[in-house]
């Protein structure tokens, strides 16, 4: 008697951010890639939620040299605070507790975003909702996610930026499509 070979469904990574268009395109992807009817007998896909919490704000040293004064922020003397981080951008002073306030309110919006998304695939029985929470830029935890679990595709929304906004702020669902090691679906969701 010959052994049954269980075959693996596909790995699709879904990108979610917590914005209507993130919501929209696991909405898509559960309605056309993943069959709420599919029979007991068919391989198990893995969805595959992926979040990238951003990075927290870039601190300058402030390490107390030069008696106490930092010179190269905004070409002004700063007097040196012990406990306190100032923002490289825009020199604005913060404490450990405001910086760990910050880190929280980061995990608990990617908690909060993560337990909507799972509530909508709550109902897709026939599918495993694997849950990834990573912190970085979108677009390198993305990629490095879909080469990591050999996904077989990456689900994204699209914000619908023009060319001139793209350009300048970059787009999440571009740099995907161009160095993900997978194929990739850009979900646009209709004009209301």
């Amino acid at each position: 008697m010959a052994d049954v070979v269980e075959s693996e469904g596909r790995k699709i990574v879904v990108a979610v951010d917590g914005g209507e268009e993130s919501t929209f395109a696991l909405q898509w992807c559960l309605r056309n890639f993943v069959s709420s009817s599919a029979t007991t007998s068919s391989p198990r896909d893995t969805l595959v939620l992926v979040y990238a919490r951003p990075y927290p704000p870039v601190y300058s040293a402030m390490d107390g040299t030069d008696n106490g004064r930092e010179h190269h922020l905004f070409g002004t003397e700063i007097d040196f605070v012990p406990d306190f981080h100032v923002a490289a951008e825009t020199g604005v002073l913060f404490s450990e507790e405001i910086t760990a306030s910050l880190d929280k309110y980061s995990r608990d919006l990617a908690d909060s975003v993560m337990n909507r998304a799972q509530k909508i695939c709550k109902d897709y029985n026939n599918v495993k909702v694997d849950v990834k929470v990573t912190q970085g830029d979108a677009r390198e935890v993305l990629c490095g996610t879909v080469e990591k679990i050999k996904a077989d595709v990456l689900v994204m929304g699209s914000h619908g930026y023009g060319f001139i906004k793209r350009a300048l702020i970059g787009s999440v669902s571009d740099h995907c499509s161009k160095n993900a090691k997978s194929s990739v679906v850009i979900v646009k969701r209709p004009a209301a």
